[in-house]
């Protein structure tokens, strides 16, 4: 096959006359578009440890009041994504955030969607259109889009949590905006209660809401329970993983991104196959090794990692006497409803 032709092929003049009207030739770039086999990414294997992250997050406590930041952010960025985007994947957004003893992240909406995964502290709740969230360790609390939230602390310790939002995808769309609002009466009744047990819901006609997200608060107890029950009735051959989900529909939590937990028993090791999204990997419980396009990460409690698509990924249980637990976010919804999802 013949190389495709240069941009410097060109004369200047031709290019100039491109250029006064907008105009751009698409042979030179063409491969770069749409490469053979493999797509071009730009999203790197890389890992935040917990253990660097926190000092940095309790000094920044210390330095900006609640009240200068109004969320104290520490954004986990993807240095192969360029810093400055403040992005771990091309649809992920990751940040740590702190709330101190008696703080009040004040109440705002946004478009883009966010979850919160709860790393330390108790104390500390979130209020979604009224619904007050209580907040511990393992906790998944959605913020899907145009929904008003606000964080408060009532305890004794700092809280920690990892935002994840649909954010790089919203800002490319240029849809990306929030609007400010008045703190919140507490008025609605906690969904997790409503949807307690799998597979009995309120009847139609009875429920006291018909609100698109059921369910705000996915309790890490009750999570970290399915997934124990799951492994004593499954065959011992691979890992156990359940995906949060719209307990009313079955489909995924939210519209963009993917939020899963796995359990490795005991010593457990496995690879998963190549999936076209990247995906987000943060330790809850246990101690793992993740391996992704040739790098590989020693993790342990609350450190977390990513890892572009299109790359098996390597899961060690590096606890030979004890279950690891991850929390996963990635990019499969967004990848099933463009029709480019893919397994390899």
């Amino acid at each position: 096959m013949n190389e495709l032709g240069k941009l410097s092929d060109l004369p200047q003049s031709y290019r100039d006359a491109l250029a006064d009207q907008n105009l751009v030739p698409l042979w030179p770039s063409l491969r770069s578009l749409l490469p053979p086999t493999i797509p071009a990414r730009q999203t790197r294997p890389t890992m935040w440890p917990y253990a660097a992250i926190r000092p940095l997050l309790m000094q920044a406590g210390a330095l900006t009041p609640i009240e200068k930041a109004e969320r104290r952010v520490l954004v986990l960025a993807n240095p192969g994504q360029g810093l400055e985007r403040m992005q771990a994947s091309p649809a992920i957004y990751l940040g740590m955030q702190l709330l101190l003893p008696g703080e009040w992240a004040p109440s705002h909406r946004h478009t883009p969607n966010a979850v919160r995964m709860v790393v330390e502290g108790e104390g500390a709740w979130t209020t979604v259109d009224g619904e007050k969230l209580p907040m511990s360790r393992g906790d998944l609390i959605l913020t899907p889009t145009g929904l008003w939230h606000e964080h408060g602390h009532d305890g004794s310790d700092p809280v920690v949590w990892l935002d994840v939002l649909d954010l790089p995808l919203v800002h490319y769309l240029e849809a990306s905006y929030h609007v400010n609002g008045a703190r919140q009466a507490v008025s609605v009744e906690r969904g997790e209660s409503t949807h307690a047990r799998g597979g009995v819901l309120p009847t139609a006609g009875f429920q006291s809401s018909a609100s698109a997200y059921p369910m705000l608060r996915y309790a890490w107890r009750d999570t970290r329970a399915a997934l124990e029950q799951q492994a004593r009735t499954q065959a011992s051959d691979g890992p156990v993983q359940v995906t949060f989900v719209n307990p009313t529909t079955g489909a995924d939590a939210q519209n963009i991104l993917g939020f899963h937990a796995l359990m490795l028993r005991p010593g457990e090791a496995c690879t998963l196959p190549a999936r076209s999204p990247a995906s987000v990997w943060h330790v809850i419980e246990g101690a793992v090794q993740v391996t992704a396009a040739g790098e590989s990460f020693e993790m342990g409690e609350a450190d977390t990692c990513c890892s572009p698509g299109y790359v098996a990924i390597g899961l060690h249980n590096r606890n030979a006497d004890a279950p690891s637990f991850l929390f996963i976010a990635d990019e499969s919804p967004l990848h099933r409803k463009l029709g480019i999802y893919e397994e390899r």
